[in-house]
């Protein structure tokens, strides 16, 4: 029986260490493959469109009370 029981504990340390060394490799390996996208491809800056918006003023009070309103009720009760 303590034969079993040796062998079974180096198993467990055997599977243990080759998924140890499996899961550190695949951390490598895909900061390795960041790294090369980030540098062959990297982020193009976000076009920024200077549009000018309608803004109709008394709705956007009305909806700005509204949340505030809405905001103030809710942090009084809890």
């Amino acid at each position: 029986m303590t034969e079993l029981m040796s062998s079974g504990i180096e198993l467990m340390f055997a599977g243990m260490g080759i998924v140890f060394l499996f899961l550190t490799m695949l951390v490598f390996v895909i900061n390795m493959m960041s790294g090369l996208i980030l540098r062959y491809f990297p982020e193009e800056p976000a076009l920024s469109m200077s549009v000018p918006v309608a803004v109709n003023s008394s709705s956007d009070t009305s909806y700005i009370a509204a949340i505030t309103a809405a905001v103030h009720q809710y942090r009084s009760t809890h």
